[in-house]
């Protein structure tokens, strides 16, 4: 007697972080990906039915409101700012165990190629603070208990936590939360190039001290602005670019019409021009 076997209900659990006294929430989008109900269990055991606001799959980031006012809130610390060698903590729910914490260090910054390049952010705080399944999602801390990242993934064979985790950097993670509430989707902003990808020329171009530019989309307003192919970037609004992940990093914090000063070097002489970044469909 086989009879249609009714589909169960599937129950998942991650981490967030409160980002306002009004109750907005920062989370990783798996953490919620496809749920038909979102709760949120606060330190006080209160719990809230919550509303995902907007997400993104692309950076692994949603936004969440729960509805009271007064809740307790960490405010945002320099991601930036942060050294390699630094004490960092991570707090969240691993394995539904709530509101645990782990101390460890920033072990490298602007770490590109996490998750096998799949997120179309690249520039990872690393640290070595034990994160494990049901992390995602959680606050990375400073000593002053300021937010400087979310914890969002781990390299591990197993799947539970081996030593390497990475976490989004709040200097990006917060203008994604902001694009979320204001326009309900990311705002991303490209400069028009594309970037060398050629594996036989790896190490030549990880020897560059920044980007080569390879080529031009359509409408692409740093060409329209004097940039040529061979031109190697070197700073984003005097900001130092080395490699990709630290162009990604920069553009990430802007919006498409805001303008920038992009350094190349070009035949051994510095030129400066001044360009406004692009959405995808090419206008601001």
């Amino acid at each position: 007697d086989r009879s249609p076997s009714q589909p169960r209900e599937q129950v998942g659990f991650g981490s967030g972080v409160i980002i306002s006294k009004d109750g907005y929430i920062i989370t990783n989008n798996h953490v919620v990906d496809r749920a038909t109900e979102v709760s949120v269990s606060l330190n006080d055991n209160r719990e809230f039915p919550a509303k995902v606001v907007g997400n993104d799959p692309q950076s692994d980031l949603a936004l969440l409101k729960i509805e009271g006012e007064d809740f307790p809130y960490l405010t945002f610390g320099n991601s930036d700012a942060l050294q390699v060698g630094e004490w960092v903590l991570a707090v969240g729910n691993p394995f539904n165990l709530t509101s645990t914490v782990t101390a460890g260090i920033v072990s490298a910054k602007n770490r590109g190629n996490v998750m096998g390049g799949s997120l179309g952010i690249q520039s990872f705080i690393q640290i070595d603070a034990a994160v494990n399944p049901g992390n995602s999602g959680g606050a990375l801390v400073n000593t002053r208990g300021e937010l400087v990242g979310i914890n969002t993934a781990i390299y591990s064979q197993t799947g539970n936590f081996t030593g390497y985790a990475f976490a989004i950097p709040i200097s990006i993670a917060g203008k994604i939360a902001a694009d979320l509430k204001e326009y309900g989707a990311v705002q991303r902003a490209y400069l028009g190039i594309s970037v060398l990808n050629d594996p036989e020329k790896a190490n030549e171009l990880s020897r560059l001290n920044g980007v080569q530019v390879d080529g031009f989309s359509d409408r692409s307003t740093a060409k329209a602005a004097g940039l040529e192919e061979g031109d190697v970037i070197t700073a984003i609004n005097n900001v130092p670019i080395r490699n990709f992940a630290e162009l990604q990093n920069q553009l990430n914090r802007y919006r498409p019409g805001d303008r920038v000063a992009v350094a190349v070097t070009r035949n051994g002489n510095e030129h400066t021009y001044n360009v406004e970044l692009r959405n995808e469909e090419g206008s601001t």
